[in-house]
């Protein structure tokens, strides 16, 4: 009896670990590429709509078994821990249902399926409530595949960004600091230091998202955040890009053409940036855009290439962990973008299987310790154009779940002190 009491007591200890556990996104197999998700904007991996609005996500299975798929969608804490509301407190019909709309590619050399699910739809009707989502899809045995995080948001409040220069010395050269001012138009805000919480995301990237910011202070509807330190981030520098929406012929950043048994794309070398001034270069964020040349739907009549990158290492950079990082697979850092050490050559290498479009990316060094240091090879400069997002979230008194009641969005193009 002693030890039939021990497990009951070990199971009652770690029943709430597991329930109130924070969620984290499940990267897919290899044979699922190219996970478009966005809302009604041409931003992908992070859609953050107003209530209402559809969210749709899009993928290629290269399996060619034309499998089918199921989607779920749960409801989300502020902190990504499981809300207690049940299905039908914040949805409209039924999810658990098959993806019923896909193709086949048409005309490509790699041979893949392309799904697309718009949510709401036929079977989930409507998202009826705010907060923090999350996207499952299954396969037929009902094994998890892949998921995605959304937001949706009430617009009740005015959310106000500012992207000002480091305060700190120290960091005044290579750090932007986020100003927010959340105004509360005709929404009542009790008790905000406890019942407000603030989130920031540079460039779609919930990776190094800055979380659980409370306002400095109040002065009449407004919430104040003037923080240095605790809003602040890397400034890093322009992505690098390509693209190869003709596969046949030169394209922007490619060098090189081969046809094996897919086509083969070579970039130019790439060099470390951070011991060199800042030169202004348009980018699109980290993101990715699927296009093709001469065709009416790049979704099924883009091919896929694989993408040869190289960089030209210092002496300091050939033992070091490097990856190529980017949007294209939500910024995932894996055995798939590292890149390894050509002696003969004297570069750095790696080839990735993409979809035919324009692409951003940069190369960052993975530590010791798995800390990820984005600025070692690119350098960090507060000159950078970065886009910031801010989520408002608010958990009235009693009330049972997060609500999202604001968005703002800023950009550090034109970057004060």
């Amino acid at each position: 009896m002693p030890s039939i009491k021990y497990k009951y007591s070990f199971l009652f200890l770690i029943i709430p670990l597991l329930c109130f556990s924070q969620v984290k996104e499940v990267d897919p197999p290899s044979f699922i590429k190219t996970i478009n998700f966005k809302g009604n904007t041409a931003e992908t991996q992070l859609p953050i709509l107003k209530l209402g609005e559809y969210v749709v996500l899009e993928f290629d299975a290269l399996n060619g078994n034309e499998d089918d798929y199921y989607y779920k969608i749960d409801h989300y804490n502020y902190d990504w821990t499981p809300s207690i509301l049940v299905k039908s407190e914040y949805m409209d019909g039924f999810d658990n249902q098959r993806i019923r709309n896909y193709e086949n590619s048409f005309n490509t050399h790699q041979i893949f399926s392309h799904y697309k699910l718009t949510v709401p739809n036929e079977q989930t009707k409507r998202l009826k409530v705010s907060g923090n989502y999350l996207l499952s899809v299954f396969n037929n045995y009902d094994e998890l595949v892949f998921s995605r995080k959304f937001m949706i948001y009430e617009d009740q409040t005015t959310v106000g960004v500012s992207i000002k220069r480091a305060r700190d010395i120290q960091f005044i050269e290579e750090k932007q600091r986020v100003e927010i001012i959340i105004t509360s138009n005709n929404t009542q805000i009790n008790n905000p230091t406890q019942t407000v919480k603030t989130v920031i995301v540079q460039n779609n990237n919930l990776n190094t998202a800055l979380y659980n910011l409370k306002p400095q202070y109040t002065l009449g509807n407004q919430l104040i955040y003037r923080y240095d330190n605790e809003t602040s981030f890397w400034g890093g520098n322009e992505y690098l890009f390509f693209e190869n929406k003709d596969v046949r012929a030169a394209n922007t950043g490619i060098r090189a053409i081969d046809l094996q048994e897919l086509y083969h794309n070579y970039l130019f070398t790439n060099v470390e940036r951070a011991t060199k001034p800042y030169t202004y270069n348009p980018d699109i964020n980290g993101n990715y855009v699927i296009t093709v040349l001469d065709a009416e739907d790049p979704s099924i009549e883009a091919d896929y290439v694989w993408i040869h990158f190289s960089l030209q290492p210092t002496e300091a950079l050939i033992n070091k962990n490097i990856h190529v990082y980017g949007n294209f697979n939500n910024y995932v850092i894996d055995e798939s973008t590292k890149l390894v050490y050509d002696e003969r050559n004297n570069v750095l290498r790696n080839a990735i299987l993409l979809k035919q479009g324009f692409y951003n990316y940069k190369f960052v060094i993975v530590n010791k310790n798995g800390s990820l240091d984005e600025g070692a090879i690119s350098g960090n400069f507060y000159q950078t154009e970065n886009n910031y997002k801010v989520i408002v979230y608010y958990r009235d008194l009693g009330a049972r779940y997060d609500k999202i009641i604001g968005l703002g969005e800023g950009s550090s193009v034109n970057i004060s002190n």
